[in-house]
């Protein structure tokens, strides 16, 4: 499997940030704007946490909370796992299932490049299996 950094040049790689201290509403219309699932909570350039629509489900929704007054930081997933551009994808997929975790920010360093998500990895395997079925079809028919 290829290496994480090719993901990201053929995906819209924007990566999608937000504030500790904004509303979970605001960081709902963050989602809904961009049509992701998570935002990566930033502060001076360093990574605090990712909020997902998981998050907002589970400790807003649920709980019976408002969005209009919890901030993100109440939230946000703080324990970010992250990999490098250099990461396998293979490897990626299996720290998704490990962890129970749909997004990883990809970060150089101190870095962040920007974020993969299962369903990226999940295209590309299905495109290397597209690409490996027209081969052999091809290899057979000749």
């Amino acid at each position: 499997m290829k290496p994480i950094s090719e993901l990201l040049k053929k995906s819209n790689s924007a990566v999608h940030q937000i504030k500790p201290w904004v509303t979970v509403f605001e960081a709902l219309r963050l989602l809904a704007e961009h049509g992701v699932g998570a935002l990566i909570v930033t502060d001076n350039g360093k990574i605090l946490g990712v909020v997902s629509e998981r998050d907002y489900t589970r400790k807003i929704a649920l709980q019976g909370r408002n969005s209009k007054e919890t901030t993100v930081a109440d939230i946000m997933t703080r324990d970010v796992i992250t990999v490098t551009p250099n990461t396998r994808t293979r490897t990626c997929m299996m720290l998704m299932s490990q962890k129970n975790i749909r997004h990883l920010p990809v970060v150089d360093g101190s870095r962040l490049l920007g974020m993969i998500s299962i369903r990226d990895i999940m295209n590309d395997i299905i495109a290397d299996h597209e690409q490996t079925i027209s081969q052999l079809t091809n290899y057979i028919s000749s």
